[in-house]
């Protein structure tokens, strides 16, 4: 039996619950709607301005078929609203596209309908789908992620230092959709506030939290406890709560390909290693080579006027390079526009004796924000990441890929420690998780993390989210200098 005073802080903690799950859904629901009819209209206003000809009233009356979509990624779990990874997200996007064009390609062929339709415009509307469903739902998340009816409530059973990580995890990403309204730890010490949200008192209020505001999701972050407790707590509670999540103690594994296995009974979770599939390098070296050959053609006159910038405000070559730890540990040249003065070294070492706070920044960081080296092109190529375009001949030597960690200098091992086993296991990349994730504005020791993340967790559908990421992070210029 609860105090008053226990239920008085439940109700309390409970009124800031105001997320509405159906409203969530339904946003998802109609801006996948949206992204499709505008990718399928796209196309077939495209193929009649390149002189296609046919009846508009034909394609039209294929709009219900919208529905498959909506059924296909409902069936895929893209309408659950919380708890999806955004990679994860495009992998099952991707596929439910797919399966769904391909069955109304194989409709129409089986119907003899295939000659009412333009089979150009059918794989453009693919395409655009592919591009536009994503692109629509990262929108969607930017605009409303935040808003307190967006997602669901959960609650985490433990306030230790696991809950403490989730917590901090659930604050850095809303799209995710987990709402924290509050921790439950039967130790009294624990009780007060812990990362900004309250800890209201032990498990025993869970149930209330369930039935009485409707809290249908809960967190086990208590890997500490023993196999009886944790069986206990989820026979107990497992009842009240729909979605009941156990984050065990393997922090540093990799983490977004795991899945668990049911042998006879006992649990196993899969950690699936992509770096030891051999086709999946094959598939990634095979992307990076495609994707450069098809941008180059339009990069060449933009690198071309960079050139004459450099060459017209600063004397020296336009050309910057130096070695570089890559896969392996073998060392390469990297190469990018010069963007600071030609003595570089001697206005470093002149600022760093003159400025101790100069000296105090670069030793943490190796990084200046206010950097004396630095042109006022070289700025402007630094704040738009131009500077490193001439990079893309590392990714077509193989040295380097589009997506990987950011090649370090060989003083950088050391700071690595044991991470840089894993840095080691992969190819250093244009871009990446430390671009993506605030670059420069990050500590050195995020940005080692963000780099053993990516080793562990390496696939081509992470490769294809950093680089969609990666255009986002270019016109913000966020932590950029």
């Amino acid at each position: 039996m609860l105090t008053r005073e226990a239920l008085e802080v439940v109700r309390r903690v409970s009124v800031g619950v105001r997320t509405q799950p159906w409203l969530t859904t339904l946003c998802l629901m109609l801006t996948d709607a949206l992204a499709l009819t505008l990718a399928n209209s796209s196309s077939v206003i495209w193929r009649w301005v390149t002189g296609g000809t046919f009846e508009f009233s034909t394609y039209i009356a294929l709009l219900p078929f919208l529905v498959l979509f909506v059924l296909a990624f409902a069936a895929f779990g893209l309408y659950q609203g919380s708890g999806l990874n955004p990679v994860e997200e495009l992998r099952l996007a991707t596929l439910g596209i797919t399966l769904v064009y391909a069955l109304l390609g194989s409709a129409s062929f089986f119907l003899r309908a295939a000659e009412l339709y333009s089979r150009l415009a059918f794989i453009v509307a693919l395409l655009l789908s592919l591009l536009f469903v994503p692109l629509a739902r990262a929108i969607l998340r930017s605009l409303f992620a935040r808003a307190a009816w967006w997602g669901v409530p959960v609650v985490i059973l433990g306030a230790g230092e696991t809950g403490r990580l989730i917590a901090q995890s659930l604050r850095k990403q809303p799209g995710l959709g987990l709402k924290l309204v509050a921790f439950l730890d039967d130790d009294p010490k624990k009780h007060g506030e812990l990362e900004q949200i309250p800890v209201i008192g032990g498990l025993e209020l869970a149930p209330v939290l369930a039935e009485r505001y409707g809290v249908r999701h809960a967190l086990v972050a208590m890997p500490g406890a023993n196999r009886g407790r944790l069986l206990e707590i989820i026979e107990e509670y497992g009842s009240y709560f729909p979605r009941l999540y156990l984050v065990p103690d393997l922090l540093g594994i990799a983490s977004l390909w795991a899945s668990a296995k049911d042998y006879g009974g006992m649990l196993a979770l899969e950690v699936r290693q992509n770096l030891l599939q051999p086709w999946s390098k094959r598939v990634k070296r095979l992307m990076d080579l495609l994707l450069v050959l098809i941008a180059l053609p339009f990069l060449l006159p933009l690198m071309l006027l960079i050139v004459v910038a450099i060459a017209l405000e600063t004397r020296g070559s336009v050309f910057f390079s130096q070695e570089r730890i890559g896969r392996g540990g073998k060392v390469f040249r990297a190469y990018k526009f010069r963007s600071m003065v030609h003595n570089a070294q001697e206005v470093l070492k002149n600022a760093l004796e003159q400025h101790e706070d100069l000296r105090l920044e670069w030793e943490k960081d190796q990084k200046l924000r206010q950097d004396p080296r630095v042109t006022r092109v070289g700025w402007f190529l630094r704040k738009t990441s131009l500077d490193e375009m001439p990079q893309l001949w590392n990714v077509f030597l193989g040295q380097m890929s589009l997506v990987g960690p950011r090649p370090i200098v060989q003083n950088e091992i050391a700071r690595y420690g044991d991470a840089f086993k894993l840095y080691s296991k992969v190819t250093p990349g244009l871009t990446g998780m430390w671009q993506v994730n605030g670059r420069n504005n990050t500590t050195y020791a995020e940005r080692v993390r963000f780099d053993a993340y990516y080793a562990r967790n390496w696939s081509v559908w992470l490769d294809i989210y950093i680089l969609a990421r990666t255009f986002r992070a270019v016109i913000k210029a966020e932590g950029a200098y």
